[in-house]
């Protein structure tokens, strides 16, 4: 039983070093001081595109709404 002790802290120690060795070479998002800072291979990835848009993004529902409110103001003026 003595001699598996100290194998069994080799194994165990060995063990910690390459789980806090894994968890050193991830790539994650952190925050220092009230900073969030990137990923350290943030510089790898391929810019992303975005085209513009409209500025107003509910144009066709706005067009519509103006064309019911002509409609129903032109029946309101021919019942009178």
């Amino acid at each position: 039983m003595i001699t598996k002790l100290p194998r069994r802290l080799t194994l165990l120690a060995m063990t910690g070093c390459v789980v806090l060795g894994l968890l050193g070479s991830i790539g994650c998002q952190t925050t220092r001081n009230g900073q969030t800072l990137p990923s350290p291979h943030y510089l790898n990835n391929p810019p992303q595109y975005f085209p513009t848009g409209p500025e107003f993004l509910f144009s066709k529902e706005a067009a519509q709404i103006e064309k019911d409110q002509a409609e129903y103001l032109k029946a309101r003026q021919q019942q009178y």
